[in-house]
């Protein structure tokens, strides 16, 4: 389809000048074609929004929460056409690699290359009964795929306001990833408390050090313009990643009993919440919520009005952090938000001073037969390598394939996938113990180490519990992407391995500068074939 140029700077642009403060605002389609009489309000209000100077882009939401919904590319497309520019949310839930390509390709087609990659929220509906996701790729995988696309400028989402450690230190790892992927900007998810953005920010100043990629990566705050309903559902864990504690919920309720159902009160909150991010040297903010574009204009307008300085008086205002909240920094006294210390309690475990004694005998196990027999590097890997080519060519693959699917049913709970992730997630299986199959890095839906989407605890927040134990809680995520091979399904992974077949084989291939197309080692799935990782 083909849309006339936006007679305004595209985010991208925008994005390029680090002076230029950035704000964007959501709007979520609706149920229905585009026109459906439901969606008349939506179109209005963006309309009206979108003509505020101070607008830089409208960001469409893809079936936000689970639900389906109009696609954000078909609302963006209309936008566009009117000249006002947006960000189209590309969500990994419905759709494979194929479809998420092929999107990709539609999406530059229509001059709509600002996009915000997520894995997106589990789904809780669809036709005839519930919805099957997908998750082919995560959001880190789809970033790789945009990049090699090519003329994309990608947002990602980072949620910073965690209360444990091994939920918020992998999100921050995660988001080094995405930078060294190729993440534009960053979108805090929805969160009340100024000090855990303060550190979001001292770190991603303190690790550019390591991963230059973080160095000036712009980070847009999340303001979420609540009410006593919104409060409500956050508060009891209705929508994933977004939290309201309960001292927060009891002020929300006390306000919300004024006659305007605290109204005035939640859009001076949200006015905070934006000096504040400002203040913290924030690029912009993310505002949503919004009933109309009267209520946006009085946030940015309140906001407006406070001086520079207001921010830190201000900060204790907007900060409701959950009880025992986790901290990267030490206190700074003089502001109650953070300093540029590493907190001392927390100082060893990057500093690789683990604690051994509490590493686990499996996981002591999986990492020395790994390190003896399944790196590259180690003494038993060549004689691996001749065993499986000798197994092939007898054509004793299968028997050899059950014993192994056995043991690894037994130890790992496989599902016999044939790319093997275990030793990118400390040996756990992201198959059978993430609902999404996230192979790089927690999605930002858990809550208190749980998963969003089954009753159990996260995958990665248990990765990260025994990397730390070992004195590698940083290198959780020290590693390229990786996209499994789903032609390598129902095939031996070790042989995989041996044979240079599996997604290890390709990032080998990508270090030693051969290209992805290359042909891969033959073998029952992948009979010489030429593939790319995206």
């Amino acid at each position: 389809m083909s849309v006339p140029p936006a007679s305004r700077p595209r985010l991208a642009e925008r994005l390029a000048d680090p002076a230029a403060w950035l704000t964007l605002v959501e709007v979520v389609p609706w149920r229905g074609p585009l026109d459906d009489p439901g969606g008349g309000p939506v179109l209005a209000c963006a309309a009206e929004v979108a003509a505020d100077a101070r607008v830089s882009a409208l960001s469409v939401t893809d079936n936000a929460g689970g639900h389906p919904m109009l696609p954000p590319q078909v609302l963006a497309a209309r936008f566009a056409g009117q000249g006002i520019p947006s960000v189209v949310h590309v969500a990994c839930r419905d759709r494979s690699r194929n479809a998420l390509q092929s999107l990709g390709w539609e999406l530059r087609a229509a001059g709509l290359a600002d996009v915000l990659a997520v894995s997106g929220d589990f789904p809780v509906e669809g036709y005839g009964g519930l919805s099957r996701p997908v998750f082919d790729l995560d959001s880190v995988a789809l970033l790789a795929l945009y990049r090699e696309l090519g003329g994309f400028s990608c947002g990602v989402a980072v949620n910073p306001y965690k209360r444990q450690e091994r939920e918020l230190v992998p999100q921050l790892l995660k988001l080094e990833l995405k930078a060294r992927t190729g993440a534009a900007y960053a979108v805090t998810q929805v969160g009340y408390d100024a000090r855990s953005l303060d550190e979001l920010g001292r770190w991603l100043r303190r690790r550019a050090a390591v991963a230059p990629e973080l160095a000036g990566l712009p980070v847009l705050a999340n303001v979420y313009i609540l009410n006593r309903g919104v409060a409500r559902r956050f508060h009891a864990g209705a929508i994933p990643g977004c939290v309201v504690s309960d001292d927060l919920l009891a002020l929300v309720e006390r306000q919300a009993a004024a006659p305007d159902r605290g109204r005035a009160f939640f859009l001076e909150f949200a006015a905070k919440q934006v000096a504040v991010a400002r203040g913290l040297g924030c690029r912009g903010v993310y505002v949503s919520g919004h009933r109309d574009a009267a209520e946006l204009s009085r946030v940015l307008d309140l906001a407006a009005v406070l001086g520079p300085d207001d921010w830190r008086s201000l900060a204790a205002e907007v900060s409701f952090p959950e009880p025992g909240a986790f901290r990267l920094f030490a206190t700074d006294p003089a502001t109650g938000l953070a300093s540029d210390e590493l907190d001392p309690a927390w100082y060893s475990a990057i500093r690789g001073r683990g604690d051994r004694r509490r590493l686990a005998l499996g996981y002591r196990r999986d990492r020395l037969v790994h390190r003896l027999v399944f790196d590259p590097a180690g003494p038993g890997f060549p004689l691996g390598t001749a065993l499986y080519g000798a197994v092939e060519r007898a054509g004793l693959g299968r028997p050899l394939h059950a014993l192994e699917q056995a043991a690894k049913l037994a130890l790992y709970d496989c599902r016999d996938c044939g790319d093997c992730s275990l030793p990118d997630v400390a040996y756990l299986c992201p198959e059978s113990r993430c609902a999404k199959n996230q192979r790089n890095g927690p999605c930002g839906g858990s809550h208190d180490g749980r998963c969003e989407a089954a009753e159990r605890d996260c995958i990665w927040a248990l990765a990260y519990d025994r990397l730390a134990a070992a004195g590698e809680a940083t290198a959780l995520l020290d590693r390229p992407p990786v996209v499994v091979d789903n032609a390598l399904r129902r095939t031996s992974s070790w042989a995989n391995t041996f044979l240079h077949r599996d997604h290890f084989a390709a990032r080998a291939l990508r270090g030693s500068g051969g290209a992805t197309g290359e042909a891969r080692t033959e073998g029952p799935a992948t009979a010489a074939r030429t593939t790319r990782e995206g």
